[in-house]
């Protein structure tokens, strides 16, 4: 069984719904699907709680039945029969009429998860109407029902792993089943959701739950590029990459694929195709355990980087220094994206402000403490490219006209790091496209 996770855009105007249909029957391999919500549905679902969060109620109405209208002018173009029409806009209504009774109760962050949740919740049923009509076979998998989380927010894999066998086997017989992307269940058995492109992350964690032969991910590219082709004028897709070098550039910035969505996969082995709606042909990108060649590969960058240096001739050396450094972080629960340290100062970064202040007043007694914000990370990502003859030679000698902060070489064989400021991240990535992969 297999398992194929179609993104917003993919499933964002109803002639693309028609072609997921049309991707997932190409073949007679059992799968699940997973979809996540209509493109800007979760960002208007969000602008929804966020005014009820200051009690513009009048807002939310407005925004509520905007995107109420816009669900059921998709309908009129999604199915055909009278029936399926009907069927389509009874199940809307009925989750508006959920949002528009949001707005007339004091409203919380728990509500606010409950409207977050919507925009799957319809995907999943308008696909589930559209191919009922279509007389394709399925069942539709609620992913509340077995995607947990615990209390610290990670996911339950165990629990997930059983509920779902369990499931399965109760519907044996059907080979196709629909399911969604983003929203579990917490330790509260509320509902939630797994964040920002936590689609990628349930299509991964149930690949792994099921011992998958595939986890798919179907998006408007058509794979892993060797650079960002929005800034970048010439790029080319990664035909293959290890689940290491895949890790290394989505957390360091790669938007075709969430941060966590590998973790999953690489437990069980479970191979990663990054796929293209739009060109279904394209080979795309798989991610395997192999790398499959050694060297650059691609780069990536990540925006909204804060640097903080911490400078103490007194204490750098003393037993323990780091440790009560790192403790600091870890007491904000703000992880460190690079570090860099000297005889006489220990630098790192973070790409999350929340609670900088504090984090910073609890440094001070250690040393003076600079922070400077808008930076970006660049990241150069290989096999084995700590090791590539040349590597550091080519990529300094690329990035002359721009002034680097920051390197990190060595802590992992797969990526080099550059801390720059953000208004150098154009140029830094033009240049490197260049220098290293002779692309103008």
């Amino acid at each position: 069984m297999k398992v194929m996770k179609f993104g917003g855009t993919s499933v964002g105007k109803p002639e693309r719904m028609h072609q997921v249909a049309d991707l997932i029957t190409r073949d007679e391999e059992p799968k699940i699907v997973v979809l996540s919500a209509l493109s800007g549905t979760t960002n208007t679902l969000v602008s929804i709680g966020e005014a009820l969060a200051k009690g513009d109620k009048q807002e939310a109405k407005a925004i509520i039945d905007k995107l109420e209208a816009h669900y059921h002018t998709f309908i009129n173009d999604l199915v055909k029969q009278e029936s399926s029409r009907q069927k389509a806009h009874a199940i809307i209504s009925e989750h508006f009429e959920f949002l528009n009774i949001i707005t007339r109760i004091s409203f919380n962050e728990a509500l606010n998860k409950d409207i977050l949740a919507q925009g799957e919740l319809m995907s999943t049923k308008l696909f589930s109407v559209f191919l009922g009509e279509a007389g394709i076979k399925h069942a539709l998998l609620p992913a509340l029902e077995f995607m947990s989380i615990d209390a610290n927010d990670e996911p339950q894999v165990s629990a997930i792993r059983q509920k779902l066998t369990g499931i399965l086997a109760a519907n044996k017989g059907t080979d196709l089943f629909i399911t969604q992307g983003y929203i579990c269940r917490n330790a509260k058995g509320e509902v939630d959701n797994l964040k920002r492109g936590g689609s990628d992350y349930t299509a991964s964690l149930i690949a792994a739950a099921i011992n998958g032969t595939v986890c798919e991910i179907w998006t408007d590219i058509d794979g892993m590029h060797n650079n960002d082709p929005r800034v970048v004028g010439k790029t080319v897709p990664v035909e293959q990459l290890s689940f290491e070098e895949a890790a290394e550039l989505a957390y360091f910035g790669a938007k075709i694929l969430h941060p966590t969505c590998i973790w999953p996969a690489q437990q069980e082995k479970v191979p990663v195709k990054l796929l293209n709606t739009m060109q279904p042909e394209a080979a795309g990108t798989v991610i395997t355990k192999e790398a499959g060649s050694v060297g650059v590969k691609a780069i990536a960058a990540k925006d909204g980087i804060i640097a903080i240096n911490i400078k103490s001739s007194r204490m750098l050396l003393a037993y323990g220094f780091l440790r009560k450094i790192f403790e600091v972080f870890e007491k904000y629960r703000t992880p460190i994206d690079m570090i860099t340290t000297s005889e006489v100062a220990v630098s790192v970064t973070i790409d999350n402000p929340a609670f900088l202040d504090a984090i910073v007043k609890e440094l001070e007694p250690f040393g003076s403490v600079e922070v400077d914000s808008d930076q970006s990370i660049v990241s150069v990502v290989g096999n084995n490219i700590a090791q590539t003859q040349d590597i550091l030679s080519k990529l300094f000698e690329s990035l002359k006209p721009v002034p680097v902060r920051m390197v990190s070489y060595g802590g992992s064989r797969h990526n080099v790091s550059l801390l720059i400021a953000s208004p150098y991240k154009t140029q830094t990535l033009q240049l490197l496209n260049k220098g290293l992969f002779g692309l103008d």
